[in-house]
């Protein structure tokens, strides 16, 4: 019966990480749904200083702000790239990884160097172990990130933009787009794409009084509007994360359900086994006597 015994432990074993990864999949449901109010909640402010952006920087054409104007030659571009700081999660950080290793691969065959910040420690692990040149990393995130843990990070790519070190910003992170799918994205921070600019100005003028001054204002407004945008996809990335996480524990306590089914069919056959292989050592017994 040494067989049955090592299938008997090995059902227990199953059973007690179906029971963890069911616990985990409950915490993710309940996370899930609070990660994807908080997402909720402040979409409608990136999208209305995203208007109020293009409404002042149009409207104020005798200056162009330097987020605004592309550069003529890239030489080094930065990259703000948003993960979980735990596993678990499925495929939903590789996916990101790959496609940013894919889009750095295609600048290094352009000659342009790489910058990156990273926000979770799956990518400051990952890109660590890359050798790649990160000048700012921030973890430890929690379920409820605030602007004013991010702006550090933030702020040192900005800094290189504004002194000419870096040409080009881009942030990559996963967008929701529903429970079952989750989509990596890469789109340009700085400079700021026209086209997006242009789509969120209406056909209208607005005529705007500027205290103190229009430069000072749009200034600080665009900084306000890149730390959003940063801010929302973090947002994005931790609904997506526990959507991920919740399905990723589902389908492990599907899986170690067939795996108990399996593994009680093995132990009930060896026991089968064993009591017959036994009935029949009795019979012969009897009939030698």
């Amino acid at each position: 019966m040494s067989i049955g015994k090592q299938v008997r432990t090995k059902i227990n074993s199953v059973k007690s990480t179906q029971k963890i990864t069911n616990a985990m999949e409950k915490v993710a449901a309940s996370k899930m749904r609070a990660a994807q109010k908080l997402m909720e909640l402040s979409k409608p402010y990136a999208e209305k200083i995203r208007q109020v952006v293009g409404h002042v920087a149009r409207s104020h054409s005798e200056y162009r702000h330097p987020y605004l104007i592309g550069r003529e030659s890239i030489k080094r571009v930065g990259y703000i790239v948003v993960s979980s700081d735990r596993g678990l999660c499925g495929g939903l950080n590789s996916q990101l990884f790959r496609d940013v290793v894919l889009a750095m691969r295609e600048w290094s065959r352009k000659s342009v160097k790489v910058d990156l910040c990273v926000m979770g420690k799956k990518a400051d692990a990952f890109f660590g172990r890359m050798g790649a040149n990160v000048v700012a990393k921030i973890d430890q995130l929690g379920d409820k990130p605030k602007v004013e843990t991010l702006v550090k990070a933030v702020t040192v790519m900005l800094d290189s933009f504004d002194r000419g070190e870096i040409d080009a910003i881009y942030i990559a992170h996963n967008v929701f787009v529903n429970t079952m799918v989750q989509q990596p994205i890469i789109s340009q921070l700085l400079p700021l794409p026209e086209v997006g600019i242009e789509q969120e100005v209406s056909t209208g003028h607005w005529d705007y009084l500027y205290e103190p001054n229009a430069r000072g204002l749009l200034d600080k407004l665009l900084v306000r509007y890149i730390e959003m945008q940063v801010y929302q996809g973090v947002a994005d990335n931790l609904a997506c994360e526990q959507c991920a996480r919740m399905m990723a524990m589902r389908s492990a306590t599907d899986n170690a359900k067939d795996m108990i089914e399996e593994l009680s069919r093995i132990y009930n056959k060896a026991r089968q086994a064993a009591i017959t292989q036994e009935i029949a050592e009795i019979v012969s017994g009897a009939e030698a006597v």
